[in-house]
């Protein structure tokens, strides 16, 4: 089965937002490479872009959960982007609460976490970094939707 794996793009913040992911989530990052790394003089890299993240993985579970730093030369990306989320399906509710309120510190709640009219545990927010978020607890969830 095919895994999806979500792609953040951020504007010079990816590894302050990814330590504060870590420290949530556990683990340790599978990858981390700057665009210095990179540097040729086919592909010259800015001394003000150098350190900047141009690939960060975190394993979760059996996705990763991915990002960069988009050079300014580029253009800035919209941290507060509104269309899409990246949800997360809990294995019970003390493993949502502890996602939902430490990824959400210092962020917006759209939606507190608790019991949902369609049966189960849910929350949404916006985290500090401007990245939204649900999280979901499924105590009937098997597998499939």
């Amino acid at each position: 089965m095919a895994l999806i794996n979500p792609y953040i793009n951020f504007n010079g913040n990816a590894e302050e937002a990814f330590n504060f992911y870590k420290s949530v989530f556990g683990g340790e990052f599978a990858k981390i490479m700057r665009f210095k790394d990179i540097a040729s003089t086919d592909y010259p890299i800015a001394e003000n872009e150098a350190n900047k993240i141009m690939h960060i993985a975190l394993p979760i579970g059996k996705n990763v959960l991915m990002a960069n730093d988009v050079p300014e030369s580029m253009g800035r990306t919209n941290e507060n982007e509104n269309r899409s989320k990246i949800s997360i399906s809990a294995e019970s509710k003390k493993e949502a609460d502890k996602l939902f309120n430490g990824l959400s510190a210092g962020g917006q709640i759209e939606v507190p976490i608790a019991d949902s009219p369609w049966g189960s545990y849910f929350g949404m927010f916006r985290d500090k970094y401007g990245i939204e978020w649900m999280v979901d607890f499924d105590p009937n969830y098997n597998g499939q939707i």
